[in-house]
């Protein structure tokens, strides 16, 4: 699977630190519990910048409890929720902090992402539009409207805000990974290429960059150097679903199937919604003569995503080792449709 690179929230964490702590400040002119909950607000940040995530969460708890309507902390404790891998506790925070301060921008912003990653990519866009005329000069809010036009299928807008994106800051990773995994998906693939090694230029262990170069060598049938990719992408985000599926896919293409079975299963165990790592598991059921194993996988994939590629020439291929040739025909009938030059292949040889 191709993938994308969520913005990374570290820059505006410390802008907003940086600000916050002079408004901490002023709190202490007013009441005693204001003070505390400035406090408790700038052990938070200090906490959020090593990266200590749960003890950010428990400091601004703390800065809530003396001040409810502390608009800041719901926001920045929205964050430290965020990158714990809690997106729905996010952007609970996100929408308190919305409500606290209808005017904060920067909560928009973030519970836009929130949103996006949480599969409301209306209610992401419906957060962007809301503070287009203050952030439209902000690289990092063209980049997430792009990410929000692709989950919407609007590449057409999406390849402007990218485009936007990289003429405010030519040197913006995000945007140059997110771009090239459009052109990938639009099959322009020298400009997939170019936006990816740029972004690798730039920053060599951008993981998703890592991983779609690994992708890129791959249609060009260079597995074992595109293993190597994805290996450097694992060593910066271990365990990262689509990667450990990628890769069990390159093993296969190398004949190395015991080493991609446990992976294609790990990478299952994290995500059972990814239509390519079902796809592979079918795959690896058809490489060990199991068709009656790789049907189910196959059409688990079709369920999913009926546009992963080379799905319908796999299917009509599990079809017909199970004996069912006009099934087989009907899958590389969709394929070819489809524009798999494997199913139009195998129809036009097989189906008459």
């Amino acid at each position: 699977m191709f993938c994308r690179k969520r913005i990374n929230n570290m820059t505006k964490w410390i802008t907003k630190i940086m600000v916050l702590g002079v408004v901490a400040v002023l709190f202490g002119q007013c009441t005693d519990r204001t003070d505390e909950a400035a406090q408790f607000f700038l052990k938070g940040n200090v906490q959020l910048k090593k990266r200590e995530y749960r003890e950010a969460i428990r400091y601004y708890t703390e800065a809530l409890e003396k001040k409810p309507d502390f608009a800041d902390a719901f926001n920045n404790r929205g964050l430290a929720k965020f990158r714990n891998d809690d997106r729905e506790g996010a952007l609970a925070d996100y929408t308190q902090a919305i409500q606290a301060d209808p005017d904060f921008g920067a909560a928009y912003l973030n519970r836009a992402e929130a949103r996006l990653e949480t599969g409301d990519a209306a209610g992401s866009l419906a957060d962007l539009q809301r503070i287009e005329a203050d952030y439209r000069d902000s690289t990092f809010f063209q980049t997430r409207l792009g990410d929000t036009y692709v989950r919407l299928n609007n590449p057409a807008q999406a390849q402007v805000a990218y485009d936007r994106a990289l003429q405010l800051d030519p040197t913006n990773v995000e945007a140059l990974t997110n771009r090239g995994a459009l052109y990938y998906n639009q099959k322009a693939y020298e400009q997939a290429e170019a936006d990816i090694r740029r972004a690798l230029q730039l920053n060599p262990k951008q993981d998703a960059a890592l991983n779609n170069l690994s992708l890129l060598l791959a249609r060009r049938e260079q597995y074992a150097e595109a293993l190597t990719y994805v290996n450097q992408a694992l060593t910066v985000q271990a365990g990262q679903p689509y990667y450990v599926n990628n890769k069990a896919y390159l093993l296969l293409m190398l004949n190395r199937d015991a080493e991609a079975l446990p992976l294609l299963q790990q990478s299952l165990r994290r995500d059972d919604q990814n239509a390519w790592a079902h796809r592979n598991l079918g795959l690896y059921y058809l490489r060990q003569k199991q068709p009656d194993k790789a049907l189910p996988e196959l059409r688990r994939a079709e369920q999913l995503d009926p546009s992963v590629d080379q799905l319908y020439y796999y299917l009509g291929q599990a079809e017909q080792a199970s004996g069912n040739q006009a099934a087989a025909c009907e899958a590389w009938r969709r394929g070819d449709i489809a524009g798999d030059e494997s199913a139009r292949t195998a129809r036009a040889k097989n189906c008459g």
